[in-house]
């Protein structure tokens, strides 16, 4: 895709689609933005948040890193983006809906099992993928056949989701919020090849089809 094609996109948009939006636009400028949902994502391109869960603006505040990894809670006052973005949605825009969605065919969760060499190009990304390593000694401990290296990527693309969904209620506000029923956290697998969610069922410790819901809110 050339720059061009961008361009050509925007145009695009500004005469086809964005029509359809500019009355809410509007009024997210004139009042602010108010969602209700923090989406973490992976920064894998093939990951679109706003197609393939049919939102609009304003409906997400998201969040997107290498691995849809989260840090643990640490207030040493350093630079700590994706905790930033955290740390905004809840204490100040108030979310109700924390989504940590996983995806296939994960780049970041496969380099957990490739050796990256010492070149200093790759130092944040070395260091970063330390996130990931709990989930990979989980996978490596609940899975007994460990010859098929696809099967095993899959099963740590899932058990990481429910690792960061740990780090995040390391978060004292996220930790306090879900507790008195103000916030919910939910953990999704995104299958990049078919379309399909999948949500993680904490009391049956699963990853189940993900389904819409009479009482969800």
């Amino acid at each position: 895709m050339l720059i061009n094609d961008l361009i050509k996109g925007n145009k695009k948009f500004r005469e086809a689609r964005f029509p359809k939006y500019e009355d809410d636009l509007k009024q997210l400028v004139e009042t602010g933005q108010k969602p209700e949902v923090l989406f973490i994502g992976c920064s894998d391109s093939r990951v679109t948040p706003d197609l393939m869960l049919d939102t609009k603006p304003g409906d997400m505040f998201i969040l997107r890193n290498v691995g849809n990894f989260i840090p643990p809670y640490n207030p040493d006052n350093d630079y700590h983006g994706s905790s930033a973005v955290i740390e905004y949605a809840v204490c100040v825009l108030d979310v109700k809906h924390i989504i940590v969605c996983g995806h296939s065919h994960c780049g970041a969760c496969k380099s957990l099992y490739q050796d990256l060499g010492d070149s200093p190009d790759l130092i944040n990304v070395k260091k970063w993928l330390e996130l990931g390593k709990k989930a990979k000694e989980y996978t490596l401990l609940a899975i007994q056949d460990k010859s098929d290296p696809e099967k095993l990527y899959r099963a740590t693309e899932r058990i990481s989701i429910v690792h960061q969904l740990e780090n995040l209620l390391t978060f004292p506000y996220v930790e306090k919020r879900v507790k008195s029923g103000e916030l919910q956290i939910h953990g999704w697998y995104y299958k990049i090849e078919d379309g399909t969610i999948e949500y993680y069922d904490g009391e049956e410790c699963s990853f189940r089809e993900l389904k819409e819901s009479k009482n969800a809110n």
